[in-house]
C-alpha cells in the first residue's frame, strides 16, 4: 500500500474542502487538507478567484471515499429546487456529468443518474464503469505537440539559463493524477527523452559558465 497522498477533490472554497476532510476522517479515511492555490495568484487582480483547496488521500482509498460521499448526499435527492440548473441539461450533458464525475460534486453526479432514469435512460453500474474507464483511458494519454517548448528549452539550455533546466525537468518528470488515483506521465516518451537531455545539457552549460567566471576571477 502506498503512503503517498494524491489529489481527490478540489474546491474554490476552503470550508468545502475542510468539511469533506472532516467527514472522511470521521469515517476512518486518512486525508489531508491542502491549499493548492497558485503561488502567484495574489500578485494579480482577481487573485481570490484563483484560490484552490484540495482534499488528498491515498489512491487505494479513492473508491471507498466516493461510496461514502454518495451515501452522504442521497438523502438530499428529495429536495431538489425546481430551478436547479441540472434539470435543464440534455441527456448528452447528463451523460457527461456521469462520465466526468471528478469535475462535478457528488449531488450532481447522483442527480444526473436519477434524471436519466426518469427519462427512461437508466444506466447500470457496469455501463457507468465502462464509460468512466473509457474516459480515464483518454485522460491517461500523454499530451502531444510540444515542439515549441522543446526547441525553446534547448535554446535556453545552450545559453545556460535556469529556465532551460526547469523546462527540461518539467518535460522529463511531470505527472498527472487520474480520477481513479493512478499517476501517469504528462508528456510522451519522446518529449520526456528531450526533456532529460535539455535538463542535463542545461546543468552542464551552466556549470561551464560558472567555472569560467571563477577562473576569470
Amino acid at each position: 500500500m502506498s503512503d503517498k497522498y494524491l489529489s481527490f477533490k478540489k474546491y474554490p472554497d476552503a470550508l468545502q474542502a475542510q468539511d469533506l476532510q472532516q467527514f472522511l476522517l470521521q469515517n476512518n479515511i486518512e486525508c489531508l487538507f491542502v491549499d493548492a492555490s497558485p503561488s502567484l495568484g495574489s500578485s494579480f487582480s482577481g487573485g481570490d478567484l484563483l484560490k484552490e483547496y484540495e482534499v488528498q488521500l491515498k489512491a487505494e482509498d479513492f473508491e471507498k471515499a466516493e461510496q461514502l460521499m454518495e451515501t452522504r448526499v442521497e438523502s438530499l435527492m428529495a429536495d431538489v429546487p425546481e430551478d436547479y440548473y441540472l434539470l435543464t441539461f440534455t441527456d448528452e450533458e447528463l451523460h457527461e456529468v456521469i462520465v466526468k464525475r471528478h469535475e462535478w460534486n457528488e449531488f450532481d453526479y447522483l442527480l444526473a443518474q436519477h434524471l436519466l432514469a426518469e427519462r427512461g435512460q437508466e444506466l447500470s453500474q457496469q455501463q457507468i464503469n465502462a464509460m468512466r474507464n473509457e474516459h480515464i483511458a483518454e485522460l491517461a494519454k500523454p499530451e502531444q505537440n510540444h515542439t515549441g517548448w522543446i526547441v525553446f528549452g534547448y535554446i535556453c539550455a545552450f545559453l545556460g539559463g535556469l529556465f532551460g533546466i526547469t523546462t527540461g525537468y518539467v518535460l522529463w518528470t511531470a505527472q498527472k493524477t487520474l480520477p481513479n488515483g493512478a499517476r501517469v506521465y504528462t508528456y510522451t516518451a519522446s518529449d520526456r527523452a528531450h526533456g532529460k537531455i535539455i535538463f542535463v545539457l542545461g546543468i552542464a552549460v551552466l556549470a561551464i559558465i560558472v567555472a569560467l567566471k571563477i577562473v576569470k576571477w
